[in-house]
């Protein structure tokens, strides 16, 4: 390829997949933590079946997954007529609807750590919270949060890979549309049908580096909390 035609590599599918990365992985932390710690302090069925509820995206083929998603996303599903209703539009192929969709493909990634770290939490840190006088959020953002660094962290990591990576769930919801929906795995699957393998070979390196580098810097950090 020449140098010309490097220079306008398009690398807009890159940048779309961290937005969409780095925005559900925020929201997963703020939704997943109070889920996880309504999860361990219940021992009730209901308990149970949101267990499985939360869970069942890993058993789950994406594009099944993905195929349910847009039918609650588009303008007959329950999400979308209630977008529609609001602004004129349903989340079936929009960059909402992916983050939405993500949310719920990426769940599980997110749950499962966060849970663990609740689960291995000394009883005896909130009971002496308690005793000073503190109320259960003060208890869980000044106790429990930061004794489960190392758990957010993980969550965090595992959640964005998952998101970054993704491809089944967000061909289904979000399509494949340049600028708008055209994430990093639908543009190397488009450069691999197109025989671009130059491009689909840059787009994956890059890929392959930023997920390295992650699990890299969380291995390294989780072992000296360790």
């Amino acid at each position: 390829m020449s140098a010309s035609a490097s220079t306008i590599f398009d690398w807009s599918p890159l940048a779309l997949s961290l937005e969409l990365a780095s925005i559900t992985t925020v929201l997963l932390l703020l939704a997943g933590t109070p889920l996880a710690w309504w999860l361990v302090r219940r021992k009730t069925l209901a308990r149970r079946a949101v267990t499985a509820c939360v869970m069942l995206p890993l058993a789950l083929p994406p594009t099944v997954l993905g195929f349910y998603l847009l039918l609650a996303l588009g303008p007959h599903g329950p999400l979308g007529a209630l977008a529609e209703r609001w602004s004129g539009a349903s989340f079936a192929f929009t960059f909402t609807g992916l983050v939405i969709a993500s949310m719920v493909y990426s769940l599980p990634l997110v749950v499962q750590p966060l849970t663990a770290g609740f689960e291995r939490l000394d009883a005896h840190h909130l009971e002496t919270a308690a005793l000073l006088g503190a109320g259960p959020w003060d208890r869980l953002v000044s106790v429990v949060l930061p004794l489960l660094r190392a758990d957010l962290l993980t969550a965090a990591v595992l959640g964005f890979i998952h998101t970054f990576g993704e491809f089944g769930v967000v061909l289904m919801v979000g399509g494949d549309i340049p600028g708008r929906t055209r994430v990093l795995s639908l543009a190397i699957y488009d450069h691999v049908q197109a025989l671009d393998y130059h491009e689909a070979n840059l787009l994956s390196a890059a890929a392959i580096g930023m997920s390295f580098t992650a699990l890299l810097l969380l291995y390294l950090i989780t072992q000296r909390r360790r």
